[in-house]
């Protein structure tokens, strides 16, 4: 059987193992890591639905990371999937309003960012003794407001690294920064940059790419490496929840084996709902894969017309984590729908940094068949969020309720009565402002932990750890920087 390597976006003849790539998080020329094939799950569905979510993780994520032993890898799960989580089952799926609901959002950080980046330290690490790596590990990252605090949670005082994440300032909402910017932890820097996620993206792709830069850290004893979703470790364990969520329904009897589902995921850089296309390929059963977006809608464009243009202005919405316009992890889907031809992917990428803008061929869009685009305006995700929870007292936050109303949207259109999951990618305290502007009306106060209480009251709902910890907590981080002014700025912290 042929072995499972990892290969470029950009240049299929560059091959590393798993943990390679892990530890790179990008490769040398500026592709992505990609299995050298998919693997087919090779459990059936059934006997998954027997196992607990730590089960299903190592089913799946043995197949893809096949240079960590056993033990290696099951340590890992144990170390990232435990009373970190707040419910037993680590996600839990409900139905509400005709859908279900995978809420994501039982981390320490209460966004599905954690679902990836509990367990990514604990793959980095274990992949730097593998191959024998003594430098010290610098996590660059760049964030829409969930991976930062989740990435800064993992690596919060992990020894041999250091973290340091980079966010748009006054482009994340008040929950989401105070997270960040109490975060403690001598190994972790937040910065907020003036502009906004894409430039905070490309200023962190700038960083990897620079070999000078690169040269003199490792000199000193530095190599760098990414919590951003462009890392496989942070994709590898997002399939994950697919796959359980499909056998959680097929264990409750809610389906039959091989009964198809759709998935309607909140969509910004791609990578949630790739994960869900990989766990297709893999051979679970998936009907349709609804891509959701908000006034950002590059992606609803792109699979309308087969063109990916970001040449549009940027718009600060209420769902921030979403607010994009490059999606990196879309390069991934592109180099697959061409036929693995690195040469092609290789120039839509230049078309795509050069003139902001790039078109596939129509063989190349008759293979997004699975997708579905389909977008929110504003006011469609306080109406979503305010119909669910007249009619059902259940509250989601404004991520989802993009996808949930997207999902209304597609069913009303199509008649699809196909059993649909809907990943719920956030807590509603995470937003509390926009999320009690829908649902109560007679909210008057500005005082952000105010909401938060009557949010509870409204929700019936315990205040989650994470927000609590930060009601009181000082401010350790407050320093905001031009965008030019990124490479001193990760200079200065490592001396």
């Amino acid at each position: 059987m042929e072995e499972l390597m990892y290969k470029s976006t950009r240049d299929s003849s560059l091959r590393v193992t798993a943990s390679k790539a892990v530890l790179q998080g990008l490769s040398e020329d500026g592709g992505l890591f990609l299995p050298t094939f998919i693997p087919k799950l090779d459990v059936p569905l059934k006997e998954l639905s027997a196992m607990d979510y730590r089960g299903v993780a190592y089913e799946v994520m043995k197949l893809f990371l096949t240079d960590y032993t056993e033990d290696e890898l099951k340590h890992c799960i144990a170390s990232a999937y435990d009373e970190k989580f707040d419910t037993e089952g680590i996600v839990e799926l409900v139905y509400a309003g005709g859908a279900y609901y995978l809420e994501l959002f039982h981390g320490k950080t209460i966004a599905f960012k954690d679902m990836a980046l509990s367990i990514l330290p604990h793959l980095m690490i274990t992949a730097a003794k593998k191959n024998d790596i003594e430098d010290e590990i610098v996590i660059l990252t760049a964030t829409s407001g969930d991976t930062g605090k989740a990435a800064l949670a993992g690596f919060d005082s992990v020894p041999g690294t250091k973290i340091i994440v980079f966010y748009p300032k006054g482009g994340v909402s008040f929950i989401q920064e105070r997270q960040m910017v109490t975060q403690p932890g001598a190994n972790t820097c937040v910065i907020g940059i003036k502009g906004n996620f894409d430039d905070a993206q490309t200023g962190v792709k700038n960083l990897f790419a620079n070999k000078e830069l690169k040269k003199e850290l490792s000199e000193r004893g530095y190599r760098f490496s990414s919590a951003n979703s462009i890392n496989i470790g942070r994709l590898v364990p997002q399939i994950v929840y697919y796959v359980y969520a499909y056998v959680k329904l097929l264990s409750e009897g809610k389906i039959a084996e091989g009964d198809k589902l759709n998935f309607t995921v909140p969509t910004g850089n791609f990578g949630n709902i790739l994960a869900a296309y990989i766990a297709g390929e893999m051979g679970l059963p998936i009907n349709k894969l609804i891509c959701a977006s908000n006034e950002n809608k590059v992606l609803y464009d792109f699979f309308k017309t087969g063109v990916y243009d970001r040449n549009r202005d940027f718009k600060l919405t209420n769902s921030p984590s979403m607010d994009i316009l490059i999606s990196s992890n879309l390069e991934r889907l592109i180099y697959l729908i061409a036929g693995e031809d690195d040469v092609k992917n290789k120039e839509l990428m230049e078309n795509l940094k050069n003139e902001g803008r790039y078109e596939i061929t129509p063989e190349m869009k008759a293979k997004l068949d699975r997708f579905v685009g389909g977008f929110a305006t504003e006011n469609d995700t306080l109406k979503s969020i305010n119909r669910l929870y007249e009619d059902t007292g259940y509250v989601i936050d404004t991520h989802t309720a993009v996808a949930s109303f997207v999902y209304g949207d597609y069913k009303k259109k199509t008649g699809d009565l196909t059993k649909t999951v809907i990943a719920s990618t956030a807590s509603p305290y995470k937003f509390t402002p926009n999320v009690l502007r829908a649902i109560d009306h007679d909210v008057q106060s500005d005082d952000p932990f105010a909401l938060v209480d009557r949010l509870s009251e409204m929700s019936r709902t315990k205040i989650p750890a994470a927000v609590e910890e930060i009601r009181n907590a000082p401010i350790k981080h407050d320093k905001v920087i031009e965008i030019s002014e990124m490479q001193q700025a990760v200079l200065d912290f490592l001396k």
